[in-house]
């Protein structure tokens, strides 16, 4: 490639054209009326230098500029800069609750009450009945309560915030007593202790990491002590000689002694899951009944709601929690109240719930459902992958995700893809997982076992329609 000479570069420098002259062109009108003159001219300035940059370093592919280049450049950056970071993509992961992706996808009445609290006023903080100012949480406590058993109720906007202000509020300068096989750390880095300490109040481990007895909490009981806790080992089992202390039995030692036990339930469930066929998980209500004074636990996991915090408990406790300074900062907004309520709804009639509610439709789809979805994806995947893959429909595990029943899966059906050569193809794998992700509606698997696998548990009928369409595109 030879360089441009002097004359050659006067010459072109001397046909670009005018900033003015672009801007007022009909080819520019269409960008003008969709992004606005302030970034159409911005991007066309950076386009006019990096056109002028290349040729003035003596750059021979560089071709003398016309409107229509121009255009054509202005349009790719203005789109590129422009598309939204948060995309939809396809759960193909085999994790139905994926703390990546979003976790539960909200029903269809949860969406359109957001879309009507998105465009429409409403009495988040009004008192209809009285004409008065209201509290957000009269919106939805009652609903809790009756489907919980507890006195009262108070949301916040996830639950690591619902655990950090009930300390704060209860247990600040004082000591909690926790089992040290309770101690967690979970996504994001958010471990007891550390929750523990921002809240104000001091740890008092008992018990060792997979034995804790009762008399471990009588002992530790002293005049610093503000609560007795109990966390839900959400994201790990510890299996073979292990003791945990049930609350029921922790409840009658702690209210002998004028304590409260709080229950950090992590995804918390309001109903039983195992007449689905789902594994077991103890309900809020069970933990209330118990005899927990204080029950935490989130809105967007097993509950299949938005991402919130949700405390409950006795009225006395609940009344302090709210009257603590965190809590307005650590409040939900109307978007997430219009969410939450006809979720909430919906457990009213839990008959229903298996077709109503997104997550547990999920959870509880068949595998011979699974494995027609897989049949009918196979050979339009195949064509795409090329003939260096393989793509076989096969059997597999799902499981639940965030943390919730870490050691159950449900049998599922996916695509494996593996190289056509039985090689072990690491980078031929990376290099279709990646065009697989940079489609237009990205598709997120798993590679393992030197293959990339597609687990279609999360992929129904409207996103599997979709994905067809999408899988030809790239195949044309």
């Amino acid at each position: 490639m030879s360089d441009v000479t002097g004359s050659e570069l006067r010459a072109l420098m001397a046909r670009v054209p005018s900033v003015e002259k672009v801007m007022a062109s009909a080819e520019f009108a269409a960008l003008l009326t969709e992004f606005g003159r302030t970034q159409v001219l911005g991007a066309l300035r950076d386009a006019l230098d990096a056109w002028r940059v290349s040729a003035q370093s003596g750059d021979a592919s560089v071709s003398a500029l016309d409107i229509a280049q121009l255009r054509a450049s202005v349009e790719a950056t203005l789109r590129r800069r422009n598309a939204a970071r948060l995309r939809s993509v396809f759960n193909l992961t085999g994790t139905v609750l994926h703390t990546n992706l979003g976790r539960a996808l909200l029903p269809d009445e949860a969406v359109q009450a957001v879309m009507k609290a998105l465009t429409q006023p409403a009495n988040l903080e009004f008192d209809l009945g009285t004409g008065k100012r209201g509290d957000r949480d009269d919106l939805i406590d009652e609903l809790i309560c009756e489907l919980t058993g507890a006195e009262a109720a108070t949301v916040v906007n996830n639950n690591a915030a619902a655990v950090l202000l009930s300390l704060s509020a209860l247990a600040s300068k004082k000591e909690v007593i926790v089992s040290r096989g309770e101690l967690v750390e979970i996504g994001g880095a958010f471990r007891i202790p550390d929750i523990m300490s921002r809240a104000g109040a001091r740890l008092r481990e008992v018990g060792t990491t997979n034995r804790t007895h009762l008399k471990d909490y009588d002992e530790a009981i002293g005049p610093q002590t503000a609560l007795l806790m109990k966390v839900h080992t959400s994201n790990y089992a510890i299996c073979g000689f292990t003791k945990e202390v049930a609350i029921d039995a922790i409840a009658p030692l702690a209210h002998a002694r004028g304590l409260a036990v709080a229950v950090d339930l992590g995804s918390g469930t309001l109903v039983d899951l195992t007449q689905w066929g789902l594994p077991r998980e103890t309900t809020v209500r069970e933990t209330i009944e118990a005899g927990a004074d204080l029950v935490t636990f989130s809105g967007d996991k097993l509950l299949g709601g938005p991402q919130a915090g949700l405390i409950v408990g006795r009225r006395d406790l609940i009344a302090k929690i709210k009257k603590h300074p965190l809590k307005r900062a650590l409040r939900v907004g109307k978007l997430t109240l219009a969410a939450l309520e006809p979720v909430l709804q919906m457990y009213r009639a839990p008959e229903k719930l298996a077709e109503r509610l997104t997550t547990l439709r999920l959870l509880t789809r068949p595998s011979d459902d699974i494995r027609l979805t897989a049949e009918r994806v196979q050979p339009v995947l195949q064509r795409v992958a090329g003939e260096r893959y393989v793509v076989v429909a096969e059997p597999m595990f799902s499981q639940i995700g965030s943390g919730a029943l870490p050691v159950d899966v449900l049998p599922s059906y996916g695509l494996v893809i593996r190289t056509a050569d039985g090689k072990r193809g690491g980078r031929q794998l990376l290099a279709l997982e990646k065009r697989l992700r940079e489609m237009a509606r990205p598709v997120i698997g798993r590679i393992a076992d030197d293959a990339l696998r597609l687990d279609l548990r999360c992929l129904e009928a409207a996103d599997e329609a979709q994905l067809i369409e999408q899988l030809k595109d790239m195949q044309a």
